[in-house]
């Protein structure tokens, strides 16, 4: 078997211009798994509301975080191709769901590395499953081989967000922060309850029975997000010894009017500031890669709201990058693909 891996993520604009924001936004908006709406209403809203303003302010939001070879996201995710290659017997390519480098990119260079290529070890970077990220970067590198390369096997690492050595991992990154603060909130990206909704394979648990998270089976947990952001937090917690008083969760990175998991993030920032909480700490564990919603949404603009409200002391506690536990961690679960056939 001769097996290359792609490590993928959602990806970023090519450059902080305007017009490279702008072709971002739309491929990632216009993904039928992102906004999932008609095709007519779908581009309706974002060709004539979302883009004619959006690109601006957020190219702006994308140059206070560019790093001097690249998006943050990009740069940091080959870091940690680079540290993989070393401890996998595979070449490693990056393929991004929209924009550069592509997953088409990633598949040729994987061809050109090793010709007799038969098998992809596709490596979403999603410890949670959303139908906006792992579903919307599996459908389409499945769709993307079976129709240019039928003969190449797909291998997917799916979901890991309860695995003890992910939670391991998850521990040593921010173990050393617990030492002075009066609170730790977890921020996941945010997504509508309708995508919760469309995910539940029951079709009865999500948003229709009372706690769904913690009372609903494995079947319907096993793709919703929500329930999956849960586990890790109270997983996370339980190994690092957090009391009960001392955490919460919410969820960042909100579109649009239709609902979305709640507690919203700027709203609890600015809750905690406003009741006492003056030492917090923020993680993000639905993020494995620094990028945009964490370095500038959390650790600039959370920081300043929860400040302004009567906080005294932000801490925003890195994602996993290319730390070593983390390293070690996906390079056994991607050997382990490797070797079973």
């Amino acid at each position: 078997m001769s097996t290359g891996i792609i490590l993928s993520n959602i990806g970023s604009p090519d450059s902080t211009k305007v017009s490279d924001v702008r072709r971002y936004l739309a491929q990632f908006l216009m993904d039928p798994r992102v906004i999932d709406l008609p095709f007519l209403l779908r581009a309706l809203i974002v060709y004539c509301f979302v883009l004619p303003l959006r690109p601006r302010k957020s190219a702006e939001a994308y140059k206070s975080v560019w790093l001097d070879n690249g998006s943050p996201l990009v740069v940091y995710t080959q870091d940690l191709a680079n540290k993989l290659e070393d401890k996998v017997d595979a070449p490693i390519e990056l393929g991004m769901r929209y924009q550069n480098p592509s997953i088409k990119l990633a598949v040729s260079n994987l061809i050109a590395k090793k010709p007799d290529l038969d098998t992809i070890v596709l490596a979403p970077m999603f410890p949670h499953y959303a139908m906006s990220t792992t579903e919307s970067i599996v459908v389409y590198t499945q769709k993307y081989l079976k129709k240019y390369h039928p003969t190449i096997k797909l291998k997917i690492l799916y979901s890991y967000y309860n695995d003890p050595q992910y939670i391991d991992a998850l521990h040593k990154s921010m173990h050393s922060y617990l030492n002075d603060y009066d609170h730790i909130l977890f921020s996941y990206h945010g997504v509508p309850v309708r995508h919760l909704k469309k995910t539940d394979p029951t079709c009865y648990t999500c948003y229709k029975i009372d706690d769904c998270c913690h009372k609903g089976g494995p079947e319907a947990h096993t793709t919703c997000y929500k329930a999956q952001t849960v586990k890790t937090t109270e997983l996370l917690v339980k190994k690092s010894g957090i009391p009960d008083d001392k955490w919460s969760i919410a969820y960042q990175s909100r579109l649009g009017k239709d609902p979305w998991i709640e507690p919203a993030t700027d709203d609890t920032l600015e809750h905690l500031a406003k009741n006492g909480v003056k030492k917090l700490l923020v993680m993000c564990p639905a993020f494995v890669t620094d990028c945009l919603e964490t370095l500038e949404e959390i650790a600039m603009e959370g920081k300043e709201e929860f400040m302004e409200n009567g906080g005294e002391s932000f801490t925003y506690i890195p994602c996993l990058n290319s730390q070593d536990p983390w390293v070690h961690y996906l390079s056994n679960k991607l050997n382990t693909l490797i070797s079973h056939d």
